[in-house]
């Protein structure tokens, strides 16, 4: 199958406040703004792979989708916030990914803690990751979005993409798709990061409202094989799921869970 590569003019205009690097192959987008960040790239670069060889997900989880079928980027953000309102940012990222979406035409949900589903299939995984730098820490938002897979190319049953989830069959515009995604993410976190205690309580509360777990009986898969089922009954003011089981209410956040998943699954 040919796919289109990205056109880079509508991405180079996105500058000053995001300079995007486009590159033909790279193992992650993660990995590669990681290297840039400790050489001291500054906030707002974003890394694009056409091919991600060896991408990660949370718990090192690892897929690769075909060359130019996918969008794969990674946004370096150096947060001045304090370090107790970093685990907003996978929430923020999902959140805005699944808001941008929904504009584009897309019935797509926010999964706790940031997965991008269209009914109960995966769209969107998302991966941030804390990295120390000589320049202080910095925070690296990698997304990987199915955009043109057919079935087949999915990297699991579970799995969807756009054009899977278009009426007409047909895949969007990776770059006008790209744009759009970047620029959201960019406002949001500038939202979030310039507004303080009111800006993470707006996110706090769009985000338990948009969240689809909420309300759903669950099971959370914890480490060492233990497994927690109940109601998700909120998402509380940092971001951590909140369950309520036979036995009591439990607090999980996002770092101390290996999976959620519908109770029936």
């Amino acid at each position: 199958m040919r796919r289109s590569s990205l056109d880079p003019r509508p991405l180079a205009d996105l500058a000053p406040d995001l300079v995007v690097e486009v590159l033909e192959t790279a193992t992650s987008t993660n990995a590669v703004a990681a290297e840039r960040a400790r050489a001291g790239a500054d906030e707002g670069l974003v890394v694009v792979a056409e091919h991600q060889t060896a991408g990660r997900g949370r718990l090192d989880r690892s897929w690769e989708t075909p060359a130019r079928s996918s969008l794969t980027f990674s946004l370096l953000t150096r947060p001045s916030v304090p370090a107790a309102d970093w685990p907003w940012l996978p929430l923020l990222t999902g959140y805005t990914v699944a808001k941008t979406l929904r504009a584009q035409g897309y019935d797509a949900d926010v999964k706790w803690p940031n997965d991008v589903l269209i009914g109960d299939r995966k769209l969107v995984g998302i991966l941030v990751e804390r990295v120390e730098t000589p320049a202080g820490a910095a925070a690296i938002l990698g997304v990987g979005l199915n955009v043109d897979l057919t079935t087949e190319e999915l990297p699991v049953p579970t799995a969807t993409s756009l054009a899977l989830e278009s009426p007409a069959g047909a895949a969007p515009d990776r770059t006008r798709l790209l744009v759009e995604l970047l620029r959201s993410l960019r406002e949001a976190y500038d939202a979030w990061q310039a507004g303080g205690a009111d800006a993470v309580a707006r996110l706090h509360a769009s985000y338990a409202a948009a969240c689809v777990t909420v309300g759903r009986e669950v099971r959370v898969d914890l480490p060492g094989g233990r497994e927690l089922t109940g109601r998700a009954t909120a998402v509380d003011e940092a971001g951590r799921l909140v369950v309520l089981a036979d036995d009591g209410e439990s607090v999980v956040g996002a770092g101390d869970v290996v999976h959620v998943r519908a109770r029936e699954q």
